[in-house]
């Protein structure tokens, strides 16, 4: 799998412009051959789990900017969660090295935003191409 750059130009907070419709739909059609391939990983409701941390998180950088500082660490512990259900075989390989990925990505809390955002785009086209559970 290809690292996922938020960014085309970050000096200038240029989003990729294919990165919420062609990035995502491919990423799900990826992570949805792993289901195939591995039974019982990137499970819909296991990947919410980690949405939803990544919206709640999103939510406090916005309603508290002056909190970032105790926000950024609580983002890069969602690493270590995706890690712990790696462990247990609830996810893939490519789906903690999305994570990874994403995280190192984040610095302020406009690249968390953007985060927020793709993982929604994610989720929509998995729900399409994934599997019904």
């Amino acid at each position: 799998m290809d690292k996922i750059e938020f960014w085309k130009d970050r000096e200038k907070k240029i989003i990729d412009p294919e990165l919420f419709s062609k990035k995502a739909e491919n990423f799900a059609l990826e992570i949805a051959k792993d289901n195939q391939q591995f039974k019982g990983v990137n499970k819909r409701t296991q990947l919410r789990k980690f949405f939803d941390e990544i919206v709640s998180l999103n939510m406090q950088a916005k309603t508290s900017p002056h909190g970032w500082e105790n926000i950024l660490p609580l983002v890069h512990m969602v690493t270590a969660k995706a890690a712990y259900a790696k462990g247990r075989k609830l996810i893939s390989d490519n789906f903690l090295n999305f994570i990874k990925a994403s995280v190192n990505q984040v610095e302020e809390p406009c690249d968390l935003d953007v985060f927020n955002s793709f993982f929604e785009s994610f989720i929509g086209f998995y729900r399409l191409h994934g599997p019904n559970n």
